[in-house]
């Protein structure tokens, strides 16, 4: 159960229900789904998740079914369960394939394997991998 209550339509402030309608209008669709509705209850909050969502995944040098992939694996390293189901259906909904879902799921299990590697042994990092100073 959320810890703030899902707002339906007729419930909404006049600022959520702005922001409702920008979503509806970005994403060219009459859905607004539950992370959105629970944020509603503070309207604040609402906008300035949502403008800055709305900045980070619009078009730019990725492609937007990379950012969705790269939303997916950062929500399993971060145990969102709501996120890997939303986003994983907006990749999927963006082009990516089942392939490239099992493909990216081994890279997130190996990555999470090799950085508790690193992590634990406490593996100095090679000189190579520092950034050069004269660049800088």
């Amino acid at each position: 159960m959320s810890i703030w209550p899902v707002l339906k339509d007729e419930e909404l402030s006049p600022r959520a229900a702005a922001v409702f309608a920008d979503i509806k209008a970005v994403r060219k669709t009459d859905f607004i789904n539950n992370f959105w509705r629970v944020l509603a209850s503070d309207p604040a909050l609402l906008a300035r998740t949502w403008d800055s969502l709305k900045q980070v995944m619009a078009p730019g040098a990725l492609d937007p079914q990379v950012k969705e992939m790269l939303y997916v694996a950062v929500s399993i390293a971060n145990g969102c369960e709501y996120c890997i189901r939303s986003h994983t259906a907006a990749a999927r909904a963006k082009g990516m394939s089942e392939a490239q879902l099992g493909e990216l799921l081994a890279v997130v299990g190996m990555a999470s394997e090799t950085n508790r590697l690193a992590t634990g042994l406490q593996v100095p990092v090679d000189e190579a991998f520092l950034p050069d100073p004269k660049t800088d």
